[in-house]
């Protein structure tokens, strides 16, 4: 895996999550709550963070949890959530080194169909169906992961020129017509939550 991405807006953490599959998992995880540059920015602040040149599963695997969360937390902390979120990449890690050995890229490779590489994206922790069907469309529009069945498995996220996710972003341009669509959902959620009081 090696492809320029541009989820972060940031030259040195878009390459790391280009180059490594655990980074760009790890990005998908922190993506609630914050804005997405913030979230893909993390691994390579974690990374940084660690002295290190990528994330590895076995070593975050059995980290002392406080001395992981602590290190999540200073400042400018990698989430608005930092405690939390550790405990969760802890457990992604926990997850990929008991059934993947800690090779994040095994998820996909070589999976069958998009029917099963959802499954295998939802299996993980703090991958509910949206967050892995937006990983899975990321995965076949910009990572070159295709099983037969990936734009069906991804739903509406896998569609061509969609702009919902991050699965669309390759530049500035895309990210404001994403960050537009995310506007109108939330509008129109409003809307109809008001309309129903």
């Amino acid at each position: 895996m090696d492809v320029t991405l541009h989820l972060a807006q940031d030259p040195e953490a878009d390459a790391l999550l280009g180059r490594s599959p655990l980074a760009a998992l790890t990005g998908m995880l922190l993506d609630q709550q914050i804005p997405m540059e913030w979230a893909f920015k993390g691994p390579a602040t974690i990374v940084g963070r660690m002295g290190a040149e990528d994330l590895d599963a076995h070593e975050i695997a059995v980290m002392d949890p406080e001395a992981f969360a602590a290190l999540l937390s200073e400042k400018p902390a990698v989430h608005r959530y930092p405690g939390s979120m550790a405990k969760r990449i802890q457990q992604l890690c926990q997850y990929l080194v008991e059934h993947y050995d800690g090779d994040a890229e095994a998820v996909w490779r070589g999976v069958g169909s998009g029917a099963e590489l959802l499954r295998r994206l939802q299996d993980l922790p703090g991958f509910g169906k949206q967050k892995a069907q937006i990983f899975l469309a990321l995965l076949g529009k910009q990572l070159g992961v295709r099983p037969e069945g990936w734009r069906e498995a991804a739903g509406a996220y896998g569609e061509e020129r969609s702009y919902r996710s991050v699965a669309d972003i390759t530049g500035p341009e895309s990210l404001a017509k994403v960050r537009a669509h995310k506007q109108e959902m939330k509008a129109a959620a409003k809307a109809a939550k008001a309309a129903g009081k």
